[in-house]
């Protein structure tokens, strides 16, 4: 009896341990699950900025442009990279999430087999080749990821890649909306050398634009209205339209800067006269705000922040100075 007591036992233990055990399947949607998103497009649009600023005669950072996109593959995304340069160049890299031995999270990036490789959304794997030499190996936090490549390794490789292999990452640092990356072309800048992105707010809305411009009188009924504004809250610029489509002769820019003077970070919307490129007037907002707007009384502007469903959007017209 008291053996069969002892076998009923340790099946009883062998079943609860198999129980808490889970399958290989859940342990990697569990680690998926912890990962930050990181996807969306990223602009370093303040950095320059901001050196052209304070460091006008300096060498300027370029202008890079960084978009993150989700494919049905959780473990694979693509990055597609961007430098405003004459003439521009473009780069893009399907980059593998994994889990090295020791834990350590890794990026292993690959580049393109054909020319015109499927978009994110019908991603095939068998159309990249990966570049292990150019893994970016660190560490993943709550908020994002820190991993950089073995340079020595990457440069070894880089000829065979092209002129692309500029645009190949060889650091960066995900924290929340902020991307700073450091590109392969960096290194002629100095060992500090990265791009500062921040992940663009896409804000929707709607502008009307009297006929008769700023000269126009009070009781001018003459608007004409688009509702058809879309603009990215990192240097995005929008140019108006007359009501046949035409080009207004102003354009709206949104953009987050901070002045240093203050230290102040803000949301800015102006408005730009485009035969000269003369700010005729702006708005300041804080840089978390979900709607901002201007009203010069010949010009009306209200803008939502895409994500956020704001209620009362909508705002009506008139000549009101």
């Amino acid at each position: 009896m008291n053996r069969i007591a002892i076998l009923l036992i340790a099946l009883f233990l062998a079943a609860c341990h198999d129980a808490r055990r889970p399958d290989a399947a859940s342990s990697a949607r569990a680690s998926s699950a912890a990962q930050p998103s990181l996807q969306g497009e990223f602009d370093n649009h303040e950095q320059v900025w901001q050196a052209r600023e304070t460091n006008a005669g300096a060498a300027q950072p370029p202008h890079v442009v960084i978009t993150v996109e989700a494919t049905p593959q959780a473990d694979w995304s693509l990055w597609r990279v961007h430098l405003d340069s004459t003439p521009a160049l473009d780069a893009a890299w399907a980059m593998r999430r994994t889990a090295q031995a020791d834990g350590a999270a890794a990026l292993i990036p690959h580049r393109a087999l054909v020319t015109a490789p499927a978009a994110a959304s019908a991603f095939d794997v068998q159309q990249w080749t990966p570049l292990d030499a150019c893994t970016l190996r660190g560490t993943r936090a709550a908020s994002g990821m820190h991993a950089s490549a073995d340079t020595a390794a990457c440069t070894a490789i880089a000829p065979g890649i092209g002129a692309q292999a500029a645009l190949l990452p060889l650091g960066i640092e995900h924290d929340g909306e902020s991307l700073r990356v450091r590109l392969y072309s960096d290194q002629a800048r100095g060992a500090d050398a990265r791009e500062d992105t921040r992940q663009v707010r896409w804000f929707t809305g709607w502008a009307a634009v009297n006929g008769a411009g700023p000269k126009a009188a009070a009781d001018s009924r003459d608007w004409h209205m688009d509702r058809t504004l879309r603009i990215g809250s990192e240097g995005g610029r929008f140019a108006l339209k007359w009501r046949d489509g035409s080009a207004a002769g102003y354009s709206l820019m949104l953009e987050r800067l901070t002045y240093r003077d203050r230290n102040v970070p803000v949301l800015k919307l102006a408005v730009i006269d485009d035969a000269d490129g003369r700010t005729l007037a702006y708005a300041w907002a804080n840089p978390e705000a979900t709607r901002i707007g201007i009203n010069l009384g010949w010009l009306q502007v209200g803008l939502d922040r895409d994500d956020v469903a704001v209620a009362g959007a909508e705002k009506p017209v008139g000549g009101n100075r």
